[in-house]
């Protein structure tokens, strides 16, 4: 049996009082409950102690989203530390986050063909399969080849560091975030509290399970709550209307580019929307503009809670009260079982409505980065950490976020760190200069952008720089628009300053590019018109050129993997989405989808 530490033992506390309750639930997967859960959790770390996992050591897992996910956070938090890492990042990313954790083993699907593998196996990190098993309850899944061993006594304790996350910033190196058993109970308990959360619950998670918004904010606080939780691929804006009329959940948690992508599908079939009946709808990780939140109550008939959060904090800081209390659009809300402080540069407390750095602390709040006394002699002041963030907070309590500042790119509720993209833009041979920055996305917010300087006689295109990025960067945080510029924009000081970038460059070089006229219908390859139609329906957008861009659009990556479904439904192309990142335009896609058709 797993000894008790805080996180876990509140999970097997509810599986002694409701063992036969719903734990886990998952799209066309039988449920799992919570007694199930307690034993796979025993068995899975037998196995992990068989394979030479011990307290205090870390174990990466690279694994798609869906329950086999949330259960193999959970069987390794149980023993050890644990690492989730995005699926999606490059080999070079892979090679940094898994010697910067020091991972003694790394757990991917069976077969996975995740540059993850050849990266651990070099680092001589042992590689660890999983095997699913789809017939069987959700999460349920096998260690093909590891054996059983005797758990020891006592696995874990609440001091025990049981998720390890980097967090970006302004230093071209991440920072490593250690969060303990009793930092996790303590933000799931804030969570469980402030949306009043029952057995009676179930969340729809469509956020991915390696950052801390749905692991913490969906998953962890549901199972603390002794409520259901249903375990999704991600947001599929195709898919999910049919899940929430399918698995009835009471609420689910998002970015606001997501609640976005449901809106629109919301649009598409209004029938299905009105049968969804949700107690409440959540919002963090980036601010939800009011028209968007107004919108998604008046589709759902449901109370919209926006929500703060960072890593250091176990996710969530503050969040918007339930109704009978007002909940305020623009305000993140009350904080949520930690302290909220305004801080003044020299680290005094403001009085309410005083503008200044937004700082916490808490049980759920992080002890310090790892290794980097540097980061904490900046973030912490005596006692309270500084999020980095302006605000205020008014007479009532209400915390106000009014801008960040960090230099690091918000993109949906995915923090980048510009300088690495600053480095790998500049390993390309014709570049001289090249500088990241955020700029303004209809629905992400934010959107990465890049100013370069070529050098002398060298010339490359925005698609070719694109798939080079694209190449050694995970897809989100490839640059939507590059532009070339003799020479970076500096301050007065002669230093480049990322924040203001893509104002200096929107009047200096025109940032944003008009459409083209569209040309008459039959003027276009099939393939063109084909695109236009599918662009009109996705990007709602009438008035489309063959040479516009789909990202300067308002395209995001959600659309565009709708865009790609349906672009192989049509044709039978299967396309990535490197080669839209690459050929971003009509006329640039139609030429790649007409060269893939005339290979089949």
């Amino acid at each position: 049996m797993i000894s008790d530490a805080s996180l876990i033992k509140m999970i097997r506390d509810q599986a002694s009082r409701h063992p036969a309750a719903v734990a886990l639930l998952a799209p066309g997967r039988a449920p799992l409950t919570y007694q199930s859960l307690v034993e796979h959790l025993d068995a899975g770390a037998a196995s992990l102690v068989a394979a030479g996992v011990r307290r205090g050591d870390r174990v990466a897992v690279v694994l798609p989203d869906g329950p086999e996910m949330a259960v193999a956070f959970l069987t390794v938090a149980s023993l050890a530390t644990c690492a989730p890492l995005n699926p999606t990042y490059a080999s070079r990313e892979f090679e940094f986050y898994l010697s910067d954790l020091k991972a003694k083993l790394l757990i991917v699907l069976e077969e996975s063909q995740s540059p993850a593998v050849a990266v651990a196996r070099s680092l001589g990190i042992r590689v660890v399969a999983l095997r699913p098993q789809p017939d069987a309850p959700a999460g349920v899944f096998s260690l093909p080849g590891v054996g059983s061993g005797r758990i020891p006594a006592k696995a874990v304790g609440p001091d025990d560091p049981v998720l390890l996350l980097h967090t970006s910033g302004t230093t071209s190196r991440p920072k490593l975030v250690p969060l303990t058993h009793a930092n996790l109970a303590a933000s799931a308990r804030n969570i469980v509290a402030s949306l009043e959360l029952t057995p009676q619950d179930r969340c729809l998670n469509i956020m991915p399970l390696f950052h801390v918004h749905g692991l913490i904010g969906g998953m962890v606080s549901s199972l603390v709550a002794g409520a259901s939780v249903i375990c999704t691929p991600g947001l599929d804006s195709d898919r999910v209307l049919g899940w929430m009329t399918e698995l009835s959940p009471t609420w689910y948690t998002a970015v606001p580019t997501m609640h976005q992508a449901i809106l629109e599908a919301a649009g598409r079939e209004a029938a299905l929307a009105g049968q969804v009946n949700f107690r409440f709808i959540r919002s963090c990780s980036s601010a939800l503009s009011p028209q968007v939140g107004r919108k998604l109550e008046e589709i759902f008939r449901a109370p919209v809670v926006e929500a703060y959060g960072m890593t250091e904090a176990s996710h969530q800081i503050a969040c918007n009260p339930l109704p009978p209390r007002p909940h305020k659009f623009g305000s993140v809300g009350l904080p949520a079982g930690d302290e909220v402080a305004i801080l003044d540069e020299q680290g005094e407390m403001l009085p309410a409505n005083g503008l200044g750095e937004i700082s916490i602390r808490g049980a759920n709040v992080m002890h310090g980065y790892e290794n980097n006394p540097a980061a904490n002699a900046s973030a912490f002041a005596n006692g309270w950490l500084r999020t980095g963030d302006r605000g205020y907070v008014d007479e009532e309590g209400y915390v106000f976020i009014q801008a960040r500042l960090k230099e690091m790119i918000n993109r949906g509720g995915e923090k980048i760190t510009p300088r690495e993209i600053d480095e790998v833009l500049l390993q390309h041979p014709a570049v001289l200069q090249a500088v990241a920055f955020a700029m303004p996305h209809p629905t992400l917010g934010e959107e990465v952008a890049a100013a370069v300087v070529l050098r002398p006689e060298q010339a490359v295109t925005q698609g070719e720089m694109r798939r080079f990025a694209a190449e050694r960067l995970a897809a989100f945080k490839v640059p939507r628009r590059i532009v070339f510029v003799p020479e970076i924009p500096k301050g007065p000081t002669g230093k480049i300053q990322r924040i203001g970038l893509a104002e200096k460059l929107q009047g200096e070089i025109g940032l944003a590019e008009p459409a083209s006229p569209q040309k008459p219908a039959g003027a276009h390859s099939p393939a063109q018109d084909m695109l236009i139609e599918l662009w009109r329906e996705i990007l709602g957008i009438e008035s489309i050129s063959i040479h516009d861009d789909f990202f300067m659009l308002g395209g995001d990556s959600l659309r565009a993997a709708q865009m790609l479904n349906r672009i192989e439904e049509r044709t039978g192309v299967r396309l990535e989405i490197s080669d839209l990142l690459g050929a971003s335009s009509i006329a640039d896609l139609a030429l790649r989808v007409e060269g893939e058709s005339s290979r089949k």
